[in-house]
């Protein structure tokens, strides 16, 4: 198998709220050889804010992140659900409308950029289902998680709508997905199915509505406890910060104890590869791992 190479874009999260998701994504890369060049110029994709406020400023900035890694000649990869929404909307947009583009592009040349549409924009999940294959990931394992209940969840922005992620997500089903199943399983783990598996975790109505974030949030926390998981798994650094940073508080909500450790993506894939503990950043985790 020929070494993969990607662009990476790592979001605003995965630097400075959530570093440990940066440094377990670059553990697990170098695991399965894959070359990973960081888009340091690269800048916030708006985070489904700035959109609301200026769509034309989100636009040229979210395919001034692409321009990047298309002066590579390199597929994009994010590591965050949002950063794909925003980053795939922008593509979809651009590609499919030569008079936006050319707007859009007239004020990147102001920077000396172009954006042509000529790379794809893909979740680092998908990469590793559709690039390094399920089979191979399986291959690779060290430490099967057998004795480990583990909880999907996918969160909202990356597969939803799902006529603007099927072309980069192989086309899973937003109401039945099944991606983190099959990384589960090629793992050794063991895939609890419950019904909020795809529900939104409330980080986006957090500061507005922290009522309503920690009750969307309960929701989902009980009933994966409630199907036995040990602990849950997410592919988006938000619903991450949303589920493990604010237990407490939805605990408090919800008038149950929620305490369970929650796993970026690549750390769960980086103790099944055998990487150490410290090397995937679960020292930064707030919710305590204790199944190690």
């Amino acid at each position: 198998m020929s070494k993969l190479k990607y662009a990476l874009y790592t979001g605003c999260t995965a630097k400075e709220s959530t570093p440990e998701l940066l440094k377990s994504t670059l553990a697990v890369a170098k695991a399965l050889d894959i070359e990973l060049v960081q888009l340091d110029e690269a800048s916030c994709c708006g985070a489904s804010h700035l959109q609301d406020f200026d769509d034309f400023l989100s636009l040229t900035l979210n395919a001034r992140n692409i321009c990047y890694a298309e002066k590579l000649g390199l597929t994009m990869v994010t590591i965050c659900n949002t950063c794909q929404l925003n980053s795939s909307m922008t593509k979809e947009r651009l590609d499919s409308d030569e008079k936006l583009k050319t707007k859009v592009n007239q004020k990147l040349n102001e920077v000396g950029l172009e954006y042509k549409g000529n790379v794809e924009v893909k979740h680092f999940l998908y990469a590793l289902i559709d690039d390094i294959g399920i089979e191979e990931i399986a291959k690779r394992v060290k430490r099967p998680l057998k004795e480990l209940n583990i909880a999907p969840f996918y969160g909202c922005h990356n597969i939803r709508p799902s006529e603007l992620h099927k072309k980069n997500n192989g086309g899973e089903n937003p109401y039945v997905p099944d991606s983190l199943e099959r990384l589960i399983d090629a793992i050794g783990g063991n895939a609890i199915d419950y019904e909020h598996k795809n529900k939104c975790c409330g980080f986006h109505v957090e500061l507005q509505a922290p009522k309503t974030a920690n009750r969307l949030s309960g929701d989902a926390m009980l009933d994966a406890i409630d199907n036995n998981a040990d602990v849950v798994v997410t592919p988006c650094p938000l619903c991450h910060l949303r589920l493990d940073v604010q237990q407490h508080n939805i605990s408090k909500e919800v008038g149950r104890d929620v305490d369970m450790p929650i796993l970026h993506l690549p750390q769960m894939l980086g103790l099944a590869l055998g990487i150490d503990p410290d090397e995937l950043g679960l020292q930064h985790n707030v919710s305590e791992i204790n199944f190690l």
